[in-house]
């Protein structure tokens, strides 16, 4: 059974509901990164909005091509190569991606830790579709014996030509879709380690948030609103008001509570309500423990918000150490991460959140069981 994290967005039922005036608000959805996407702009004219979501949609088909995990893609090229104990090109993107992960795995003390692909693929959810079957436990054992970490890969680059380089995140010019140069760096890639198996799928979905938000303010676009499966980012406002989003009840329809949404604010959810299966009446998840190798059991979800020119990377990333630590632990990830606004939901429903957090939230059910951290 597969469930997606689902953003409600509270502002656009408000507008709908509003006395039959229509609002200046352009609304698509996709289907991409096998979650559902939503673009919502605010304040434009209908023709300039749809320009600039096809430009979004364009760019977020590109980033799911390329980093496809089990899909003929570049990124299945190198865990190709690398399974072979091969070099392999990547585009200079993808380097910085690698680079970029790298040191988010390094802060999370490899909580985070994108080259588990090898596990991901074991317990079935590197598939469209999968069964409820328990993987070997002795190639569980294994594969985390391997230990497989994104230092073990071992990069170097040299000057191609190259007249059109997709730009990346952390480059100073974050306003056009593309830079046009002369010369560029090529990259080769290889790894100490094979049991190295790239996947970026806590990765690549904040990574197309900041993309897609450098694209509309490209194209003009000062208020719009993001949505990639339950990691949104919010530009400007809704007219008079802030963005205002609910963040998913992980075992019941609807929110479990709202919160508005500024300019360049970011919310990322990650839960066991999006893909898992049950066996026996035991729920298993794709967020794994890379320390054990299996699911992580006790959280039902994790809920963080981040701020600044890459806060939808870091909503994407930076949810996944707090999941893993777990309810004893999950505060201390937090401070780690340096994030001061985030809330954990154990398996018993109650809410652990940080006092940041506290502020920013309204709970639709003002009964429900919360402990605040220091």
């Amino acid at each position: 059974m597969i469930q997606f994290t689902r953003i409600i967005l509270l502002a656009l039922a408000l507008s709908l509901a509003a006395c039959g005036n229509k609002e200046p608000l352009y609304q698509e959805q996709a289907y991409v990164f096998g979650t559902q996407v939503d673009v919502s702009i605010y304040g434009e004219d209908e023709a300039k909005a749809r320009q600039a979501v096809v430009l979004v949609m364009r760019e977020f088909q590109r980033l799911h091509d390329q980093l496809h995990a089990w899909k003929p893609s570049e990124l299945s090229d190198l865990n190709a190569a690398i399974a072979q104990g091969k070099n392999s090109p990547v585009s200079a993107e993808l380097e910085a991606m690698l680079e970029d992960a790298a040191r988010v795995s390094r802060q999370s003390g490899g909580l985070f830790n994108p080259a588990i692909g090898g596990l991901i693929q074991a317990w079935g959810f590197q598939a469209d579709d999968f069964k409820a079957v328990m993987p070997d436990p002795k190639k569980i054992a294994a594969l985390v014996r391997a230990n497989p970490q994104l230092s073990d890969l071992e990069i170097s680059s040299e000057i191609v030509k190259s007249p059109r380089v997709p730009i990346i995140v952390g480059t100073a010019d974050t306003t056009a879709p593309f830079l046009t140069i002369e010369d560029a760096r090529g990259f080769e890639v290889r790894s100490r380690n094979r049991a190295v198996k790239i996947d970026l799928g806590g990765y690549a979905k904040g990574y197309a948030l900041d993309r897609a938000a450098s694209i509309l303010k490209q194209q003009g676009i000062h208020n719009a609103l993001i949505n990639i499966g339950g990691n949104v980012l919010a530009l400007g406002a809704h007219g008079v008001r802030p963005w205002i989003i609910g963040i998913q009840h992980p075992r019941k329809p609807g929110p479990i509570a709202t919160l508005e949404l500024h300019d360049r604010e970011a919310i990322g959810t990650s839960g066991d309500y999006q893909r898992y299966f049950e066996l026996d009446g035991k729920r298993y998840c794709h967020l794994i423990d890379p320390r054990t190798g299996y699911p992580v059991q006790g959280v039902e979800a994790v809920t963080i918000l981040t701020h600044g020119e890459h806060a939808g990377l870091q909503s994407d990333a930076a949810s996944k150490p707090l999941f893993i630590s777990g309810v004893a632990n999950w505060l201390n990830a937090a401070r780690q991460m340096q994030l001061e606004e985030a809330l954990l939901i154990d398996d018993k429903g109650v809410v652990h959140l940080t006092a940041a957090m506290q502020k920013r939230l309204k709970f639709i059910d003002e009964s429900t069981q919360r402990k605040v951290e220091p």
